[in-house]
């Protein structure tokens, strides 16, 4: 909504100064004092030879104001400048009532494709909380940037190949129980993959089983590939019932299994720009003069790992998507082997080489069910939602007010757990928290979720129609103000956070949007008052309501309207 508003400021003192437009643009920045104005530029940045301060004063005089900035004043080095609030007013007020669910959208991304690896989840082992941090974040940037007009492919690449998988057949045979599988198979696979490891402590012979398995699997044996199959497949379907809750959809279904006729062109183009060596039977490369020490690609006994598969990998997914960004949602513990893997695909001379893209994030600590036992993300949502159920059931009236009590509570739940990890900046640890995430005081999912709830509140109470054709007169308090001033900044919000892929950027927003409403139920009431007022503030909260549900949309929550 500002962008014009800044482009005639650009303009006008491109003209007036002589400075080039983009200099202008770097250096265009809001004042910390908003009694300074609405926007500011710090005149040193302009990297002009002469009195900073002078400059100040007479571009300030100089400046004509005109329908966009009504006034310029100087205050040191600084040119401040006073927008026409009530155009803006006007003008934010109706995008929102136009546009309802594509206000805060843009078009960046038309025409372009990008493709998100995330969660990732290693068969017959728990949903952990690195898992849930990498669906979480993925979730977001994929939104993000569908909302920015870019075609997106959600990828979840399984961990479904290795010796691990022969130790599972071999363990299912001895520990399995088809009714268990059938059943729950992600928990039922961990529980076999967990018995037989013990066993295979003390008999070292399981392994040279495993490992005799997977070479079965690795050769075609369609009774080993059968059984991997069935594993993989069965907990698939799992995996999808628990992403449906958070409200995640995947369009792929991959995984290292599938790394074929990419592995060989990688492993022949190494070979062709001579970029390995060999080290006492295995293959490496070696990175020592980009400070990345070195990785192994095969082993001795010539099996490929990570780093040659996802080679492989990238380049089947350059054929298959021609992809403009490609990004992989993997903990901070793993920036080094990207990096590596980075440099490889650069030094191959890959065309691709400069679209990969590693989002990291820090770690979760002391995540656990509320019994402390080992994590599973359908533990952590069973019993988030338990709690939340309790705790609506506190209040009788508006329990029983509530269609779906479950449901809500469910929904509920799963914004605490979502906004609990998106609040701070990826990169930070955070303690798992439940008494602080299931909180309805403090910046939290559920107050995000109440605030939403009670915005739709006021449409059900009132008699009126949301209507755009109001007296604008009307919204003059400095709540008002405030709050449309919030508004107006989504669709900025939404370009910032393209480029830092901060979730805690809309978080952020989010709250201080709620913070806003908040303070406005104070003073700007709508029940009892004159039809033309009432109407007016209607249409404030209606639009502090469309845009606080896209946030919380891009989030991966679903806007409650009633809790």
């Amino acid at each position: 909504m500002l962008e014009k508003y800044r482009n005639a400021v650009v303009s006008q003192l491109s003209e007036i100064s002589g400075v080039d437009k983009n200099l202008i643009v770097a250096a265009l920045d809001v004042p910390r004092n908003p009694e300074n104005g609405d926007l500011a530029v710090a005149v040193p940045r302009l990297r002009v030879k002469g009195n900073p301060t002078q400059f100040a004063k007479d571009w300030s005089e100089k400046f004509v104001a005109n329908e966009l900035i009504v006034s310029t004043n100087s205050a040191g080095p600084f040119l401040n400048f006073s927008i026409n609030r009530e155009l803006l007013k006007r003008e934010t007020l109706h995008a929102v009532f136009d546009l309802t669910d594509k206000f805060g959208t843009n078009n960046t991304g038309e025409g372009k494709k990008a493709i998100f690896d995330f969660s990732s989840p290693n068969i017959a082992k728990p949903f952990h909380a690195g898992h849930l941090r990498s669906t979480i974040i993925g979730n977001f940037l994929l939104n993000l940037h569908k909302v920015c007009g870019y075609n997106t492919v959600g990828i979840n690449y399984l961990g479904d190949w290795g010796k691990q998988y022969g130790l599972l057949a071999i363990g299912f045979k001895k520990f399995g129980e088809e009714e268990k599988l059938n059943t729950d198979p992600i928990k039922h696979l961990y529980d076999v993959y967990v018995q037989i490891n013990a066993e295979a402590e003390s008999n070292p012979e399981i392994h040279d089983m495993a490992r005799a398995y997977f070479k079965k699997m690795e050769d075609g044996d369609p009774e080993a590939l059968a059984v991997w199959k069935r594993f993989r497949e069965l907990s698939i379907v799992k995996y999808i019932e628990t992403y449906k809750k958070l409200n995640i959809h995947f369009d792929v279904f991959a995984g290292e299994s599938e790394v074929k006729e990419g592995l060989i062109t990688a492993q022949r183009l190494l070979k062709e720009k001579n970029i390995t060596t060999e080290s006492d039977g295995a293959i490496i490369v070696d990175y020592e003069k980009y400070k990345l020490g070195k990785a192994v690609l095969q082993k001795r006994d010539g099996t490929s790992l990570y780093l040659s598969r996802d080679i492989g990998v990238c380049i089947e997914r350059f054929e298959k998507y021609n992809f403009d960004r490609s990004f992989y949602i993997v903990s901070s513990q793993q920036d080094l082997y990207f990096k590596q893997l980075f440099k490889t695909i650069e030094l191959l001379e890959l065309p691709y080489a400069d679209k990969q893209i590693h989002v990291n994030y820090g770690l979760v600590r002391g995540m656990s069910t509320r019994k402390g036992t080992v994590v599973f993300l359908s533990d952590i949502l069973e019993q988030t939602t338990e709690y939340m159920h309790d705790i609506m059931k506190k209040n009788e009236k508006k329990y029983e007010a509530i269609d779906n009590p479950e449901q809500v509570a469910e929904t509920i739940a799963i914004s605490a757990i979502i906004i609990q990890d998106l609040s701070a900046k990826r990169i930070k640890d955070y303690d798992f928290d439940w008494t602080r995430m299931t909180s309805f005081e403090g910046d939290t999912g559920p107050y995000l979720q109440y605030a939403h709830a009670r915005l739709c509140s006021v449409e059900r109470k009132t008699p009126y129609t949301v209507d755009k054709d109001i007296d604008f007169s009307l919204l003059v308090e400095p709540e008002a103000a405030a709050l449309i001033d919030i508004i107006s900044k989504y669709p900025d919000v939404i370009l910032a956070t393209m480029v830092n892929f901060e979730p805690c950027t809309i978080v952020q927003y989010a709250l201080r949007l709620s913070h806003a409403v908040a303070s406005a139920w104070e003073t700007l009431w709508v029940v009892n008052q004159e039809e033309d007022v009432a109407k007016a503030r209607l249409l404030l909260y209606y639009s502090s309501r469309v845009v606080l549900g896209n946030a919380l949309r891009l989030l991966g929550l679903t806007p409650l309207e009633q809790m």
